[in-house]
């Protein structure tokens, strides 16, 4: 990357990092772009540069929040090392759910926004191919688009329950509730073999 892209991606992260701050202290109606670029020190002219208004911004940050989750998830949850297609699968499971357990502040900003189309968007502007990565990692003996509808029908499951199970205990906590989530996730990858 030269420095002149290499300074450019700086101003646009200043960007969102002070939007993400903004959205989830006050709320994306009560944000406006002056707050934002005034949080930044970024100059506003600058802001038109990358996003068309604030919502596109929060379309955008809502993807990368939610590829942080998942780079995360293939990085450190150690499923390359499981014998099994299901233990991969539970491990990155395991792994988001521990950071959106951690991180309630990124569940409450990304959970309307949880869903396929997010992580399709997500995996569209990165510049590597998430969902070859994910599916690698699974290591699953059927086709890939077969594992496709597979971790989409897990993904939509985690991004139904999550938000109620995590912030607000409902019907029970996580700890209580992962058995039951584990049982119905290995069903889902039993059901399509």
């Amino acid at each position: 990357m030269s420095r002149i892209d290499d300074n450019k991606q700086q101003k646009k992260d200043r960007l969102m990092d002070a939007a993400f701050d903004l959205y989830t202290s006050q709320g994306i109606v009560k944000t406006t772009i002056d707050d934002i670029v005034k949080r930044s020190g970024i100059a506003k002219g600058t802001f038109y540069l990358y996003f068309k208004d604030k919502y596109d911004l929060q379309e955008k940050l809502i993807a990368h929040k939610s590829k942080q989750i998942f780079d995360h998830a293939l990085s450190h949850s150690g499923c390359e090392e499981l014998a099994t297609v299901e233990e991969r699968v539970l491990a990155l499971v395991d792994d988001i759910l521990d950071q959106l357990k951690n991180e309630k502040h990124v569940l409450r900003f990304i959970y309307k926004n949880l869903s396929w189309g997010v992580f399709r968007r997500a995996i569209d502007r990165s510049d590597t191919d998430f969902l070859a990565l994910l599916i690698s990692a699974i290591n699953a003996p059927v086709d890939p688009k077969t594992l496709e509808i597979e971790i989409y029908t897990i993904f939509e499951l985690l991004s139904s329950t999550c938000y109620s199970v995590i912030l607000d205990d409902e019907p029970c906590d996580l700890d209580t509730y992962m058995p039951y989530l584990h049982r119905s996730i290995i069903a889902i990858l039993r059901s399509f073999e």
